[in-house]
């Protein structure tokens, strides 16, 4: 009989890309995921993976295996959520990225409760490979994450489309500026925001040009890398939605590399974007 632990323990492992993200992602230990996906393997007859010390593939039965594994997961979660489909069931459950700005989630939660002040809602925060794999788990019915990404694995709804820019104390020296070269920063001490999707563009675009600066702090809490640039600990770069007193946000000249924010929906959760929840209706409208 094949537990439902071991199906997670597979999925975790095909989602994430290796042993260790998947048994941390499952809050196990990496031998007890080991030994799970093992006796898995014993039970089917075969191997679901080909490991090596750089990568873990899926072999044709692991890849056969997979839609069905996601199929039975799935079905579990739904089953589930029928079972206790009470009055204290949440309405909607969405992922949410890490790097949207917190104001953009406060203002679409007050206008979801301007449409439905009864509106039961369940927000869980991720990286964007987490919330992937939240979505296709079915422990989120949506996500609002990156889209236009290339893939087509889910149903997606683009919300909008901005870039990056700088941000600055505004007692800066250069805080005036509408746009600045990456070589006048060569001075300067940053932050590093650890949880940007746009880090290793940002980090390329100053080291071709000569700049490698000092890092004063790392994070992945974006309110405090704004309160600490606005006391003036240093410098970073930033989606255009970020705003906050005591910062400011010039253009980083050549640097123009752009994101989608979207909505992700779970095979089981199309239907939400031509009926949509009131939250999923406010974040439309935030953005309008």
């Amino acid at each position: 009989m094949i537990d439902r632990y071991q199906l997670r323990y597979f999925l975790a492992v095909v989602d994430h890309g290796n042993f260790s993200r998947a048994a941390a992602n499952c809050h196990v230990s990496q031998p007890t995921l080991s030994a799970g996906i093992a006796k898995l393997e014993r039970f089917l007859g075969t191997p679901l993976f080909l490991r090596s010390s750089q990568r873990v593939e899926l072999t044709g039965a692991g890849t056969r295996f997979l839609d069905h594994a996601r199929r039975i997961e799935s079905e579990f979660n739904l089953a589930l959520q029928a079972a206790t489909a009470a009055t204290n069931h949440p309405e909607l459950r969405i992922g949410i990225l890490h790097s949207i700005p917190a104001a953009f989630i406060a203002r679409a939660v007050s206008q979801m409760r301007a449409l439905d002040p009864e509106a039961r809602i369940e927000l869980v925060d991720g990286s964007e490979r987490e919330l992937v794999g939240h979505v296709a788990r079915g422990r989120v019915d949506c996500a609002l994450t990156l889209v236009a990404r290339g893939g087509d694995r889910f149903l997606e709804e683009t919300l909008f489309d901005e870039g990056y820019a700088l941000a600055l104390p505004a007692n800066h020296r250069l805080a005036g500026e509408a746009v600045i070269e990456a070589e006048a920063l060569a001075a300067e001490v940053m932050i590093v925001r650890r949880h940007c999707e746009a880090l290793s563009e940002t980090s390329r675009h100053f080291t071709e040009r000569g700049v490698r600066p000092h890092f004063a702090y790392r994070s992945t809490n974006d309110e405090r890398v704004l309160a600490m640039i606005a006391a003036g600990l240093g410098l970073t770069m930033m989606p255009l939605g970020y705003d906050s007193p005591g910062v400011v946000r010039p253009r980083l000249a050549g640097f123009n590399l752009r994101r989608s924010i979207g909505l992700i929906y779970g095979a089981n959760a199309e239907a939400l974007a031509t009926t949509p929840p009131a939250l999923i209706a406010a974040l439309r409208t935030a953005v309008a």
